[in-house]
């Protein structure tokens, strides 16, 4: 009884991992050399500018292509939570080398399964930074509604010249595999 146990976990294990296998073969972006400081100050500064240009309050954060922090700003009377959201965006953007849209556009049609991949926030204002074709980071924003995150964090990647070509920019990943239940 206890083999066949192990062999369903296996089994269920391989199964969930095989979506994300898949998809990160269909990747056309790969990862380049992390961004400097100097580049990740111009796209914070130009999502801010956008902020300010129409009155919204936001915080920018870019980071490296793991996910660490490079560059942080906020503008003055920023909500506090918008300091972790914004690098939260940031991180799920390069982590899963996709605008966090995607996963916003997959729950609002109605693929709730996408609420359970870790690190991923369903929330539009993460935009990976680009460089000859190859992620180099990714800035987040957040302090105003989605959309206007999206805007903010859009306006900073094309301060850099980091956005890939439209027509090759991958889409949501493939949600993780529902666990059968295991009987004892």
């Amino acid at each position: 009884m206890r083999r066949s146990t192990i062999a369903v976990h296996v089994a269920l294990a391989w199964l969930a991992a095989a979506p994300f296998a898949a998809s990160a073969q269909q990747m056309p972006h790969p990862y380049g050399p992390d961004v400097g400081l100097d580049v990740a100050r111009r796209a914070a500064d130009a999502a801010l500018a956008e902020a300010r240009k129409n009155g919204w309050t936001v915080a920018a954060a870019v980071v490296d292509t793991h996910g660490d922090l490079v560059y942080f700003e906020k503008l003055e009377n920023t909500q506090y939570g918008s300091i972790r959201v914004a690098q939260e965006k940031a991180r799920t953007a390069a982590s899963f080398k996709r605008p966090t849209k995607a996963f916003e556009d997959a729950i609002a049609s109605g693929k709730n399964n996408f609420l359970g991949l870790p690190g991923a926030i369903p929330l539009e204002g993460g935009i990976p930074l680009f460089a000859d074709g190859k992620v180099i980071g990714a800035i987040g924003v957040s302090g105003a509604t989605s959309a206007q995150d999206g805007q903010c964090a859009k306006a900073g990647t094309e301060a850099v010249g980091g956005a890939p070509p439209a027509a090759a920019a991958p889409a949501a990943p493939a949600a993780p595999a529902a666990a059968a239940p295991v009987k004892k």
